[in-house]
């Protein structure tokens, strides 16, 4: 075991249900070790701010079931200069934190990974991002309940759609991936399924919903980061070609709100606690993450610097169930 006495713990960039479950983890299993834990609110906003409170056992009670995070998070942009990191560095330093653990997506995980390499403070990361898109993880947490918040929204749609037999076109999250689209196209049984890591195709589109009857009530999903101007813009260039009323919805912020699921609640659990007792087992710049159903670690910069595909058999499944 290290000398880890205290650590402090923060949530970044875009919030995630499931936040609040592992930040949970990560107090009670460092308290278990006898180690002090140190809450830094507002991410590294926070970090540069001395934003810092004291937590236990007891200061994470009745929090697993929040969505957000009680810690809060924000993006901050002194702390992407190296003069702000070294402020950020001596305020950790002030509080005689040891390490820490990051919960959140690319963007977290490239700050402490610039900490670590310009200051030496070691850091354990937990994939909190609802866009699954962080390689050395199956799933992310908040993946999981961002996709059936999705499909929950669509299956309604669907039934309006088919009692004005009208096109819907739903925007999904997924600006740089298509894990959300991809799922939820399939879940909810989209007659298209638009994802950026396949090139824009708008052919493809007006072929499918206007041959083998397809002038009828249809639902194509559109990962947030497809076709310039985004699910607007196609719906109304496809109006030429299809002649039924359309509706534009963007599922938008909805997507990452709500009560974590069942399964988003024990990956956070179980990552939140491995990325403790990593730290406390002297790992450095690494993110706890979970492949075949076993925790496994993988060094941060891998992190976002080798590319998570999709699966392209589920591609193939979507092709095949759409016709």
């Amino acid at each position: 075991m290290s000398k880890i006495k205290k650590i402090g713990v923060y949530t970044s960039g875009g919030d995630a249900p499931g936040m609040n479950a592992a930040l949970r983890a990560i107090v009670r299993t460092a308290v278990y070790h006898n180690v002090e834990v140190v809450g830094i609110q507002h991410g590294y906003n926070g970090m540069l701010k001395g934003d810092f409170v004291p937590l236990g056992p007891r200061s994470v009670s009745n929090i697993i079931q929040r969505g957000g995070t009680i810690l809060k998070t924000a993006r901050s942009k002194e702390f992407m200069t190296r003069e702000g990191r070294a402020k950020a560095a001596a305020n950790l330093s002030a509080q005689g934190i040891d390490g820490l653990v990051a919960i959140g997506g690319n963007g977290t995980f490239q700050g402490a990974t610039l900490l670590y390499d310009e200051h030496m403070i070691p850091t354990v990361g937990v994939p909190g991002t609802i866009d699954n898109d962080l390689y050395g993880t199956d799933l992310t947490v908040g993946y999981d309940t961002a996709i059936n918040t999705a499909v929950d929204a669509i299956d309604k749609i669907r039934d309006t759609a088919d009692a004005h037999d009208r096109v819907f076109y739903v925007e999904v999250m997924g600006r740089d991936a298509g894990f959300i689209a991809l799922d939820v196209g399939i879940s909810t049984g989209a007659e298209y399924i638009a994802i950026p890591e396949i090139e824009e195709n708008f052919e493809a589109i007006r072929q499918k919903l206007t041959t083998g009857g397809r002038q009828r009530s249809s639902i194509v999903v559109i990962a947030e980061g497809c076709f310039n101007g985004g699910a607007v813009d196609l719906a109304r260039r496809m109006s030429e070609f299809v002649h039924l009323q359309y509706r534009v919805t963007v599922l938008g912020h909805i997507q990452r709100g709500g009560s974590p699921t069942a399964r988003d609640r024990v990956l956070a659990a179980k990552l939140g606690s491995a990325a403790v007792d990593a730290l406390l087992h002297g790992e450095l710049n690494v993110m706890a993450g979970e492949i075949n159903d076993k925790v496994v670690l993988t060094p941060m910069r891998d992190t976002w610097e080798k590319r998570k595909t999709v699966d392209n058999s589920l591609i193939e499944l979507a092709k095949v169930l759409s016709i």
